[in-house]
């Protein structure tokens, strides 16, 4: 599935995420607000690739902190986690699926990834706690 923005010519503003992502805008905003708040350092920029439309990415100097892939009426939050990042995630208290798509992510060079469908607040706290787990390793 891609990008449900996906005119190259026209990055997505926060009227437009407001209007495709629907009520879960505000969780989309609450990591925006998040990562900055224990990272200072963090950097924003959205990306664009022919294949999957824009996508938002925080990130470190060297690294992608958290993706967040806009759909319509929710987005997915993606991580790609190296293997000693991937050791603290299946070691802390987040959701056994999320897990469980880790350990069955095919593992590259950059280590594994994976996406997170964000259709409610239920797994918000989860998704902080991925990117604690990130920033730590």
């Amino acid at each position: 599935m891609k990008s449900v923005f996906t005119d190259k010519e026209s990055v997505p503003d926060d009227e437009s995420l407001k209007v495709s992502l629907g009520t879960t805008y505000e969780f989309w905003q609450t990591f925006v607000d998040y990562v900055p708040s224990v990272y200072p350092k963090s950097v924003e920029e959205w990306s664009f690739s022919k294949s999957g439309g824009w996508s938002f990415r925080i990130k470190d100097s060297r690294r992608a902190i958290i993706y967040l892939l806009p759909r319509d009426g929710f987005f997915k939050a993606a991580f790609v986690f190296g293997q000693k990042a991937a050791d603290e995630v299946f070691k802390s208290e987040v959701a056994i699926a999320i897990k469980t798509e880790l350990e069955s992510a095919k593992a590259y060079a950059e280590g594994r990834g994976i996406r997170i469908e964000v259709k409610d607040g239920k797994i918000i706290n989860d998704i902080k706690n991925l990117i604690n787990i990130k920033l730590e390793n």
